[in-house]
């Protein structure tokens, strides 16, 4: 029963991050909220982030596959334009844009590293971009995360960049594989050869 439920959570999680583009947390959180008030799940059920990601590729080959590739490729496109943009802080594309799950309105995720926490920010500001800073708690420890929206000609719309802020020796375990081996992030070479070479 515990394993119905909490598939149950993840296909729905999955469906609330495809098509309204939310987060896996919220997702999650939301999915579980529907489900109790149908007389269901608890917290004890609740999924993972790698079963989410499976269900999102399970839904995304269901309702997206014409779609989802295109889309896909024009959020690396964006992802790579400003990684080579802050390329003096080591950016490395992570979430569904890096593990190939994103669609339209999926947000990219960079993980920049840097010496000094507001080097990224003066380094927008000089670029004269626009940016909003928000706290996101990970690991027990605050981190900044610099939000912009920048436009996508291919999907003609604009596109949410997440810019997370992390000290340059978190580099180190940045790179470490999932329970299947894939990584969870990639710089900007990872990234092309990616592209080059889609799973």
């Amino acid at each position: 029963m515990q394993d119905t439920l909490t598939e149950e959570i993840a296909a729905a999680a999955a469906r609330l991050v495809v098509e309204d583009g939310l987060e896996y947390g919220p997702a999650k959180a939301k999915a579980a909220r529907a489900l109790t008030r149908r007389g269901g799940a608890a917290r004890a059920q609740m999924p993972t982030n790698e079963q989410v990601e499976e269900a999102v590729r399970e839904y995304v080959e269901l309702f997206c596959a014409e779609t989802q590739p295109a889309e896909l490729a024009a959020l690396r496109e964006v992802a790579a334009q400003w990684m080579a943009r802050l390329a003096e802080f080591r950016p490395h594309l992570g979430g569904a844009v890096w593990r190939g799950t994103a669609t339209r309105l999926s947000a990219v995720h960079l993980d920049l590293y840097c010496d000094d926490a507001k080097a990224a920010e003066i380094a927008l500001l000089n670029q004269g971009v626009r940016y909003e800073i928000d706290m996101l708690e990970q690991g027990g420890a605050p981190v900044d995360v610099l939000t912009v929206s920048s436009p996508s000609r291919t999907l003609g719309m604009p596109v949410t960049v997440h810019l997370i802020v992390r000290d340059h020796d978190d580099l180190r375990g940045a790179l470490k594989p999932d329970a299947r081996g894939r990584t969870w992030r990639g710089d900007l070479i990872a990234l092309r050869r990616l592209t080059e070479t889609p799973a």
